[in-house]
């Protein structure tokens, strides 16, 4: 609900657009993708399984590869459902935000174990390749069949999030899927050709390749969320894009100590001071509000009002609070 407190003479004002009783509902997400996130995840962690144990059996760093991208997957997929379920948790009087910001340590201790493991089996597939130290012919088929039924089911869990378009932590999950099935698709070939003209360095190489692609994702993935973890401003919102929308607002003379951060990976916030001589404080903070949400999806916003007279006796930098000339 929306609130706005004098403090003589400037004025706080706080604003939560998914709580407002404006009429504008900004959560995006169904409330029905439990069951989704439940069937993806089950089918995700039989498959990673069953291609873990073949491409041990038969030696196949390929399917080893692939069965450590679609172990990546299930982590991807229950980082997801714990930022559905996550917003969802009522803030109370110890943790004010909530637990928003689990999401965001969960992607950061996801990323990094993902560049660990990926990094160990490059190695390994770059020794083989050194060693000469491949025979895996005889069990092309073998591949070929596990990585098939990979294909058929990141597919059908893609399908499960298709419906989410309109959210960005749904619709990351459908296209993430819908990658991986073109992965798992690369490995099929490699166990045919393995099979039928005897290229038996492709299962390193492809291990290899299968390893990049999974490396050059996850360092996004790792560097956002350490990003975001010290707070950093999210890479789809322009500070300085938001401090000429915030100027460029009827009756603004100043815009200072302005702060934008992600609360969680799904949700930012924004705290500002606005120096202005206006009497309908109400309009313009009504506003800020929609503009704000409008052009840069920020949801939570924190806006203190002062006057001209009271931002002139106020010593203000970044980071520190109202002192006294």
């Amino acid at each position: 609900m929306s609130s706005t407190h004098d403090h003589t003479p400037a004025h706080d004002h706080d604003h939560d657009h998914e709580h407002s009783n404006g009429g504008h509902d900004h959560s995006h997400a169904p409330a029905n993708f439990n069951k989704a996130f439940a069937i993806g995840i089950t089918l995700n962690v039989i498959f990673v399984a069953i291609e873990a144990f073949y491409g041990w059996r038969v030696n196949s760093l390929a399917l080893l590869a692939d069965a450590g991208h679609n172990l990546s997957d299930v982590a991807g997929l229950v980082l997801a459902w714990g930022g559905a379920l996550a917003v969802k948790l009522v803030p109370n009087a110890r943790h004010t935000y909530g637990w928003k910001r689990a999401t965001i340590l969960a992607a950061f201790a996801n990323a990094l174990l993902l560049l660990v493991a990926m990094g160990g089996l490059a190695w390994e597939a770059i020794g083989r390749l050194m060693s000469g130290s491949v025979s895996l012919q005889e069990q092309g088929v073998t591949i070929m069949v596990v990585a098939s039924i990979g294909i058929g089911i990141n597919t059908a869990t893609a399908l499960l999030f298709m419906r989410g378009g309109n959210d960005l932590n749904i619709r990351g999950a459908f296209l993430h899927m819908a990658a991986d099935a073109l992965v798992s698709a690369g490995v099929v070939v490699a166990g045919a050709l393995t099979l039928w003209m005897g290229w038996t360095w492709l299962d390193p190489m492809v291990s290899l390749l299968i390893a990049a692609v999974i490396l050059w994702g996850t360092w996004g993935l790792f560097r956002q969320s350490l990003h975001m973890l010290f707070d950093g401003v999210p890479d789809s919102v322009n500070p300085d894009a938001v401090r000429k929308l915030l100027q460029g607002l009827p009756g603004v003379a100043e815009v200072h100590d302005l702060h934008v951060w992600a609360m969680g990976t799904s949700q930012t916030a924004l705290t500002a001071h606005l120096v202005t001589d206006t009497t309908d404080t109400g309009a313009l903070l009504h506003e800020a509000e929609e503009e704000l949400h409008e052009h840069f999806e920020i949801s939570h916003v924190t806006l203190q009002l002062e006057t001209p007279a009271y931002a002139q006796i106020c010593g203000l930098r970044p980071g520190m609070g109202c002192q006294k000339a």
